[in-house]
C-alpha cells in the first residue's frame, strides 16, 4: 500500500504534491494511483523504438505534466530531459533516458505493492 512516509523514501516532494491537492492525503495518493495506471510510459517506450519522435514527444510531455505535478521528483527529472530531448527532435539514443525513467517507474510501483 502506498503511503506517504513511502513517497518521501522514494524521493518525492510530498509536501509540494499534498499543496497541489489541498493538503488531502487520500486524494493525493488516488492521483498517484492513476497515474501508476497510466499507460503513456509503454507507449512512450514503444514510439522511441519505432523512432516516432512526434508522438514520442507527446507521451513524454503528457507524463512531464503529470509526474511533475504530482512531484514525484525522481521521475520527473529525466522525464524532463527526455522531453527537451524529443521537443527538439534530436535524433539520439534514448535508452538511457528511457531505462533511468523505466527504473523509477518500478521502484515507484513497488511500493504500491
Amino acid at each position: 500500500m502506498l503511503t506517504i512516509d513511502k513517497l518521501k523514501s522514494f524521493g518525492a516532494d510530498v509536501n509540494e504534491g499534498l499543496t497541489r491537492c489541498m493538503n488531502n492525503e487520500s486524494f493525493y495518493l488516488m492521483l498517484i494511483g492513476k497515474a501508476l495506471a497510466d499507460k503513456r510510459l509503454e507507449l512512450l517506450n514503444e514510439q522511441v523504438a519505432v523512432k516516432d519522435l512526434d508522438g514520442a514527444f507527446e507521451s513524454a510531455h503528457a507524463l512531464k505534466g503529470m509526474y511533475a505535478n504530482l512531484s514525484l521528483t525522481p521521475l520527473s527529472k529525466p522525464v524532463i530531459e527526455i522531453t527537451e530531448l524529443l521537443r527538439s527532435r534530436t535524433d539520439t539514443d534514448y535508452s538511457v533516458l528511457l531505462k533511468e525513467i523505466n527504473d523509477q517507474y518500478a521502484r515507484l510501483k513497488a511500493l504500491s505493492d
